[in-house]
């Protein structure tokens, strides 16, 4: 079974939209595009770079994969692999793209069959829409975050109401020279009911 693993810019209060440039995603009147750029320094370039060389499939939601097919292709030698590797995108509007091996989704059960099926593990870089699909579905086996000490208020979120609860353990980290958290989670499992807070209260109190 591939691993699907989420790959993702996000500020403390979890916006992850438009991280590169102020044009990249103005939906919901965002104006804080581009927000990574006072605190990226060459310890999250390095990051970046260890994930673009990984052996993997991509999986893209279809905003997303516009961006990055407009980019992309034409710059292979910055991503090595990029247009050989497999692009799935999950889209209801438009089927097909002049990039090189791109297979396109219809539904949540096509992600499942994805992920069952023989070959490299799945990046999702960005696509917070099709993040929150696959955390709803309990799809997501990582998630590699570089958390950026910037607060914006609005914007799209990493996380949304419906996803299901889940535990995740903390695999590496680092803090970069710009006080970027860099953290990678690896799932534990689903998270059950507890003893109520005051249990809780009452168990560390008593360590």
């Amino acid at each position: 079974m591939r691993k699907i693993i989420v790959i993702t810019n996000v500020t403390l209060d979890g916006v992850m939209q438009a991280p590169m440039g102020s044009e990249e995603d103005t939906s919901g009147d965002f104006k804080y595009g581009g927000w990574i750029a006072a605190n990226a320094d060459a310890m999250s370039g390095k990051a970046v770079q260890k994930e673009m060389n990984q052996t993997a499939d991509y999986l893209f939601g279809r905003k997303t994969f516009e961006i990055f097919a407009s980019f992309w292709p034409a710059h292979a030698n910055m991503w090595p692999g990029i247009n050989d590797s497999t692009k799935y995108i999950l889209s209801k509007t438009i089927k097909k793209s002049d990039w090189e091996n791109t297979v396109f989704l219809e539904s949540i059960e096509d992600i499942k069959q994805l992920k069952i099926s023989a070959g490299a593990d799945i990046q999702v870089w960005s696509s917070s829409e099709l993040v929150h699909l696959l955390l709803e579905n309990s799809l997501v086996d990582e998630l590699h975050l570089r958390i950026f000490p910037v607060i914006l208020g609005k914007g799209k979120k990493l996380f949304g109401n419906s996803t299901i609860p889940t535990a995740f353990t903390l695999t590496e980290n680092v803090v970069t020279t710009k006080g970027v958290i860099i953290a990678q989670y690896k799932r534990a499992g689903e998270m059950f009911a507890t003893a109520g807070a005051q249990s809780l209260i009452d168990k560390y109190l008593k360590n």
